[in-house]
């Protein structure tokens, strides 16, 4: 009922995000579904190993939902302080607004999970064509529980991630102090960078070494164990990197003798970098790596072999792209009252839209670099 209620008060941007979610978990379930659709009809003597891989196909997606509902759930107070007032006047502590965001997280997921399962219990019902009817697991009997635990985790990532992302203290409407911002401590400056120069170096030293050859999947081409271990740590240390260099692009707009678009673009950029530095990081590194693929499959004329490659990079994006406007609309929140300040002293409209254009603009020229970079990994990362 408590739900039902708050679900009564929903704006367009929480519909939105509701709604999203639950779209992302029903995509992260019908890839779970579809892993145990094909053990269902895989022939006896199949090895261990090919059902391992088909839930390691299913990680990236996870990983996704969780971050998504991490972000929602952390953007929820500074984008809708009047719930957590009214939570707080109605004595909700800090664990009972966690326990709150994180069900409805679940609800959310719970549906898409549901959704998908209908889906999946309809294919199977003589409707899956020939194409299909293998990864729906057409013919063969369903225990009625192994699709229920399945649809299981989608819910309980979602809403453990969204429960340990709240914050602790959260900001109530009359609330007028100035967020505190984040810095960039010097240990995750020196480890990003490290990160990426190793985990390259690795790609580059990986063909050369001793070990058999493996075959990368969605037809990407062969690769070593210390090639793939090289790359993911690489990709890591580039999002990681993200945030360095967009306070970097805006110390660099706030020198030689700014004016004040640049003055106040660059400082804006610094506040905000390491808010928004790892959503645009994996948004770069999402498209670099689709790119470099897309690449391979023309000049090799093979396609990724099936459609679940397409669909995972999908998902990926999309959670990417959603998790950047969560965090570009909590920034917009937290910059409201120094905002209100400048347009209280009289300064012009245009004068902050050539501010945000500016701030945009040196935000891509910064995140470039780290998509080519990941491409150019991927493309040596991965031979024909």
């Amino acid at each position: 009922m408590f739900y039902l209620r708050l679900a009564q008060g929903y704006r367009v941007l929480d519909l939105g995000r509701w709604i999203l979610t639950a779209a992302a978990s029903a995509a992260a379930a019908a890839m779970l579904l579809r892993a145990l659709g094909r053990a269902l009809v895989d022939p006896p003597g199949t090895t261990v190993a090919v059902s391992e891989g088909r839930l390691l196909w299913c990680l990236p997606s996870l990983a996704a939902i969780c971050w998504l509902c991490a972000c929602c759930a952390r953007a929820l107070p500074s984008l809708r302080p009047d719930r957590v007032a009214g939570l707080t006047a109605a004595g909700a502590g800090p664990a009972r607004r966690r326990l709150l965001i994180a069900g409805e997280t679940a609800i959310a997921c719970v549906a898409g999970s549901l959704l998908a399962l209908l889906g999946f219990l309809v294919l199977r019902n003589n409707i899956a064509g020939t194409t299909l009817a293998p990864e729906v697991g057409m013919g063969a009997r369903l225990p009625a529980a192994a699709p229920l635990t399945l649809l299981l985790v989608v819910p309980l990532l979602g809403a453990l991630a969204a429960a340990g992302a709240v914050p602790g203290r959260e900001r109530l409407p009359e609330d007028t102090a100035e967020p505190d911002l984040t810095r960039l401590g010097p240990l995750r400056t020196v480890a990003a960078p490290a990160a990426a120069l190793i985990g390259a170096a690795l790609v580059v030293y990986g063909p050369h070494a001793p070990g058999r050859h493996l075959h990368a999947p969605a037809r990407l081409g062969t690769t070593t164990a210390i090639t793939s271990a090289g790359w993911a740590v690489a990709v890591l240390g580039l999002v990681l990197t993200v945030p360095l260099l967009l306070s970097w692009a805006g110390l660099l707009l706030g020198t030689w003798e700014p004016t004040a678009t640049r003055l106040l673009a660059g400082r804006g950029l610094q506040a905000e970098a390491v808010r928004l530095g790892a959503p645009l990081g994996v948004l770069a590194v999402t498209a670099a790596v689709v790119a470099a693929a897309a690449e391979r499959w023309t000049s090799t004329g093979h396609g990724p072999g099936g459609p679940l490659p397409a669909v995972e990079a999908a998902l990926l994006g999309a959670c990417a792209l959603a998790t950047v406007g969560v965090r570009v609309a909590e920034s917009r929140a937290a910059r409201g009252p120094s905002l209100a300040l400048v347009r209280r002293l009289g300064t012009p409209a245009s004068v902050l839209r050539t501010t945000a254009l500016t701030r945009v603009g040196a935000a891509a020229a910064a995140v470039l670099p780290v998509g080519v970079a990941a491409a150019g990994l991927t493309l040596l990362a991965f031979h024909r």
